[in-house]
């Protein structure tokens, strides 16, 4: 089977669309479909099925863009063990973050990869955990953040490593009447307004979390993915926020300790199987690894 359609065929299965494919490999869709097909008689045996007006993997296929991830896998290292002869981990590393992670830790990253001779090409990417094998379609590595709860992303075809954990906490404004607390229990935030997240990511899974201790739905007037929107806002008294710990930056809002719900996310580095055996992608996960350790204190790790 020849490596340029078995990597046609991994774009399929991230990428979802014949057309998508065609579009990342600068191919047309009608060149795309014929290297697929010579790839089935190749496999002798049918990779896809019609599905509606589309196509898709079938079992075999499925299991094929397993194998296809170890074979490219092999030939990134091969080719990163040639460069090693070289000299130094050298290359581009395609790197994904989400803002507050990006906020938090880019700045760290960067400082760790100077003079490395790897160049590190960051995207921001809001998107909830459950999205990360989709973006590993154009990146590298991708930085996301879970609920501690919540399960590992890791599957056959993406590898997740624990990067580090970050608190989430209430944020009150300066005259709220919590605002005097060092700490605050679910039955205190029952009748609260509340500015919250879209739906899927961490800060809005804690937020549920005390809807179930309390009983009581939260009322949210607001949803917004930018944190700075949010505190200014809590600032300013139109509601209150759970926030992680490292994100709060306005000096008006008051920082208050959740207790009695577990409220914390989970930083989690993202790669395909085998990608930390290019040296350059192993030196920027290292650099990530030095930088977290910078960035958080004891009590971030406190579970």
């Amino acid at each position: 089977m020849a490596i340029e359609r078995l990597r046609v065929l991994r774009e399929l299965a991230d990428r979802g669309t014949v057309a998508a494919v065609a579009a990342a490999l600068s191919m047309t869709p009608s060149a795309v479909s014929q290297q697929l097909k010579v790839l089935a008689r190749e496999a002798g045996v049918a990779l896809l099925e019609p599905d509606g007006r589309r196509v898709r993997l079938t079992d075999a296929g499925r299991a094929l863009v397993v194998r296809a991830d170890e074979v490219l896998a092999a030939m990134d290292k091969a080719a990163a063990e040639m460069a090693s002869y070289r000299g130094s981990p050298r290359g581009e590393v395609r790197v994904a973050l989400f803002p507050s992670g990006a906020a938090l830790l880019l700045p760290r990253v960067l400082a760790e990869l100077a003079g490395s001779g790897v160049e590190m090409v960051a995207r921001d990417e809001d998107v909830p955990a459950v999205e990360v094998p989709r973006l590993l379609a154009d990146y590298d590595v991708v930085l996301t953040h879970r609920d501690e709860r919540a399960a590992s992303i890791g599957g056959p075809r993406v590898a997740s490593r624990v990067l580090m954990r970050e608190p989430i906490d209430v944020v009150v404004g300066p005259n709220h009447r919590l605002a005097g607390h060092g700490a605050v229990v679910p039955a205190e935030l029952a009748d609260e307004t509340w500015l919250s997240v879209r739906g899927g990511f961490p800060v809005d899974d804690v937020l549920r979390s005390i809807a179930t201790v309390t009983g009581v739905q939260p009322r949210i007037a607001q949803r917004l993915n930018d944190f700075t929107v949010i505190e200014a806002l809590v600032a300013s008294g139109y509601g209150i926020a759970l926030m992680p710990r490292h994100a709060v930056r306005h000096p008006d809002v008051v920082m208050l300790r959740l207790a009695g719900v577990r409220a914390a996310r989970l930083y989690d580095l993202a790669t395909r199987p085998h990608a930390e055996k290019r040296p350059a992608v192993a030196t920027v996960l290292a650099a990530f690894q030095a930088a977290a350790r910078r960035a958080t204190g004891p009590d971030d790790q406190q579970r």
